[in-house]
C-alpha cells in the first residue's frame, strides 16, 4: 500500500469498531430480531458463556484463543506474503530509480511495472490488512455481547467489571505493550525499515491504549490475550531473530561465492592480507 495508507485504514477501522459497537442498547436474547443481534451477537454470547466455567473472564480468554487458532492459517498467509514483499524490495527500489520522474506518464509506468513484479512473484501487497479486516466484526460482536447479553454484562474477572473500563489502567497498558511487541517483532523481519513502519510500531499501541481506557474491559482483555498470542505465534512461526540469522548466513554464502568466482578468474592474483 502507499505510504501511511495502512495507518489510515487501521485508524478508520478501529473508529468503526467504536461507532458500530455503540449501536444497539437493548438486551440480546434468543428472541432478538435482526441478523446481527440474533445470529452474531447472541451466539457470541452463548459461546463465551459455554467456555466460562463459572467465570466470564475465563470465557473471554478461551474464546479469544480459539479465534486466534482459527485465524492462524490466515495469519500464516499474511506472514508469507509480507516476507515475499520484503524480498522484492531491491527490485522495487530498482523500478523506482528507473521511473524516478514524477510526471503522470512515468508514474503510471511505475505502477504497471510494480503490478507485474507482484503478479510474477505471486505477491498481494494488500494481504497484510486481511487479518485486521477479519477481526473487526469479531471485536464489534464481542463488545456488544459484553454490553448487551445480561449474563456477560454482569460478569467480573479479578478486579474487573467486564462491562466497564479498567479502573487501574492495567489492561490498557498491557494491551499497548503486547501490541507494540507484536508490531515490532513483525517489523524486525523486514529487510529495512521505513517511516511508515516506524509510525505503525508506535501508532497502533497508542490507539489501542486510548481506546482501552474508555471501552469495556472485556474488550481490553480480548486485545491483551490476542496480541500476546500473536507475539508467541510470531516467535514460533516467523521468528525475526532466526530470519535475520538466515539472511546473514545467505549474505555470507553469496560473498564467499563471489570471492571464489573472483579467484577462479584471477588464479595468479595474490590475496590481500
Amino acid at each position: 500500500m502507499k505510504k501511511y495508507n495502512r495507518i489510515v485504514l487501521l485508524a478508520g477501522l478501529l473508529s468503526l469498531v467504536v461507532l458500530l459497537s455503540a449501536c444497539g442498547t437493548s438486551d440480546v436474547t434468543q428472541s432478538s430480531n435482526g441478523f446481527w443481534d440474533r445470529y452474531v451477537v447472541f451466539y457470541f454470547g452463548e459461546a463465551i458463556k459455554g467456555l466460562s466455567f463459572g467465570n466470564v473472564g475465563i470465557g473471554i480468554i478461551l474464546f479469544t484463543i480459539i479465534i486466534r487458532i482459527i485465524l492462524m492459517p490466515l495469519m500464516h498467509f499474511q506472514t508469507k506474503s509480507m516476507r515475499k514483499t520484503q524480498d522484492l524490495q531491491p527490485q522495487l527500489k530498482a523500478l523506482q530509480k528507473r521511473y524516478a520522474s514524477k510526471d503522470r506518464e512515468t508514474q503510471e509506468k511505475l505502477q504497471a511495472e510494480t503490478k507485474k513484479l507482484y503478479a510474477a512473484n505471486n505477491v498481494n501487497p494488500y494481504a497484510g490488512c486481511l487479518p485486521l479486516l477479519v477481526q473487526m466484526p469479531v471485536m464489534m460482536a464481542l463488545y456488544q455481547a459484553i454490553l448487551r447479553v445480561p449474563e456477560l454484562r454482569q460478569g467480573h474477572f479479578l478486579w474487573l467489571n467486564l462491562s466497564q473500563a479498567d479502573p487501574y489502567f492495567i489492561l490498557p497498558i498491557l494491551a499497548a505493550l503486547f501490541t507494540f511487541a507484536s508490531t515490532y517483532l513483525s517489523s524486525m523481519s523486514q529487510l529495512e525499515s521505513n517511516p511508515s513502519t516506524k509510525i505503525m510500531n508506535f501508532a497502533m499501541p497508542v490507539m489501542i491504549f486510548v481506546m482501552a481506557l474508555n471501552l469495556a474491559s472485556g474488550l481490553s482483555l480480548y486485545w491483551v490475550i490476542s496480541n500476546a498470542f500473536q507475539v508467541v505465534q510470531t516467535l514460533l512461526i516467523n521468528n525475526p531473530f532466526k530470519i535475520r540469522q538466515e539472511r546473514r548466513a545467505e549474505q555470507q554464502r553469496l560473498r564467499e561465492k563471489e570471492r571464489a568466482l573472483e579467484r577462479a578468474k584471477h588464479p595468479n592474483k595474490k590475496r590481500k592480507k
